[in-house]
């Protein structure tokens, strides 16, 4: 004789339906909200631990930055405190001296924004795409002392700009090793440091063309005509132009193998077995990996090239004849020699203003971008064909 058992109609398995046939819910404890004063108090502790960091921050960075700001709009000597009742107000005179006056300080600053601007063009494609080589060429397995190389490669960016300056000055002098190497071609090399020709129009003189048309002669941009803004660099920013792609390119070349070691290798083996040769594989596949460690080496080298100061103050100080002069040198000889404290925090700002506007366009220039409907329909016809093949097979 076999015992039953009835389950009464209320009861319900774990999970199963309810009363009801509703399911009867569970408290997960995935899902279980910390008490407020466990929130509250981890709240405390994390505003306490960055709180040192936030005051330094505040003393050493903020505030110098707020007192530059207000120094730009102030007719500040550099006596006594840009606070005093003495120190006047004179809202965007500063500014407009620098970008509208028509005077000796828009062209100081027209030539040094023109300076700047072709060391800035010269300077962070060719250290980018250095750097990007010699990090694909030390991270190749079959390359014996890698270690070597790496330490040789980065040795330069961790010593003294100033005593590279310094060497740079005996390298590139009239009778420096540079032009003798030179003589050994039988080019009579210039006196780099002291040579304020630019290098564009040098290149046109060569082919016979010493003077532009009117057009460019006549019309003028922060006092600089348009000829002289196409000038070039001069032959002496062209040797800083070297100095800075030999001291930065081990920096971001150490950047550009962290990032090439964490690429998966499954993606290139696909495009070996797709047939993809070598220089596809990198510009197709290892290079679109590489786009964020690309932003950051193309921003820290923006930002670097346009606060270029302690070469130029070693090397040349601005000179000849101001070819060298940079914005960041221009503000310290306008608030430290001429002691025109409003101007030279005037073009700080504007110089932060430039490192801004273009890092923001070189963030929507690398940003990532949907497939376009072209490249899908081929990716997908390629694919229909290959399944098509394989299904023969």
């Amino acid at each position: 004789m076999s015992a039953s058992v009835t389950v009464p109609p209320t009861a319900a398995a774990p999970g199963g339906p309810g009363p009801g046939g509703k399911s009867a819910k569970r408290p997960s404890s995935s899902g279980r909200r910390a008490p407020k004063g466990i929130r509250r108090s981890e709240g405390i502790a994390g505003w306490l631990f960055t709180a040192p960091m936030l005051i330094i921050l505040g003393l050493f960075l903020v505030v110098p930055v707020l007192m530059a700001l207000w120094v730009s709009f102030s007719d500040w000597s550099g006596r006594g405190s840009p606070f005093a009742s003495s120190v006047n107000f004179v809202g965007l005179d500063n500014y407009d001296q620098l970008l509208a006056g028509g005077g000796l300080a828009e062209r100081d600053f027209g030539v040094a924004l023109r300076n700047n601007a072709w060391y800035v063009l010269l300077v962070v494609p060719i250290q980018t795409a250095l750097s990007l080589f010699l990090a694909v060429l030390v991270n190749r397995q079959v390359l014996k002392g890698r270690g070597f190389f790496r330490t040789a490669f980065y040795f330069p960016s961790v010593t003294s700009s100033v005593a590279i300056t310094v060497l740079w000055l005996f390298l590139f002098g009239a009778s420096g090793a540079v032009n003798k190497v030179l003589s050994w071609f039988g080019v009579n090399g210039p006196n780099w440091f002291q040579d304020p020709s630019g290098v564009v129009h040098n290149l046109l003189a060569a082919v016979g063309i010493t003077q532009g048309p009117a057009w460019m002669t006549e019309n003028t941009t922060l006092g600089v005509s348009w000829w002289d803004w196409w000038a070039g660099p001069s032959v002496a920013m062209s040797a800083f132009v070297l100095m800075a792609v030999f001291t930065t390119s081990g920096t971001f070349m150490l950047l550009f193998i962290a990032a090439l070691q964490n690429l998966g290798g499954d993606v290139q083996e696909a495009a070996m077995i797709d047939g993809a040769n070598g220089w596809q594989r990198f510009w197709r596949v290892t290079l679109p990996q590489l786009r964020p460690t690309l932003f950051t080496v193309l921003t820290l080298g923006l930002i670097g090239t346009w606060q270029v100061f302690d070469q130029i103050y070693t090397g040349t100080q601005g000179g000849p004849g101001k070819t060298t002069v940079t914005p960041a040198y221009l503000s310290y000889t306008s608030a430290f020699e001429s002691q025109d404290w409003g101007r030279g925090a005037a073009i700080a700002f504007v110089l932060f203003v430039i490192i801004v506007v273009l890092t923001i366009i070189q963030r929507i220039v690398l940003r990532d971008r949907p497939v376009s409907k072209r490249r899908m329909r081929a990716y997908s016809i390629a694919s229909s064909q290959t399944a098509n093949k394989e299904g023969r097979a």
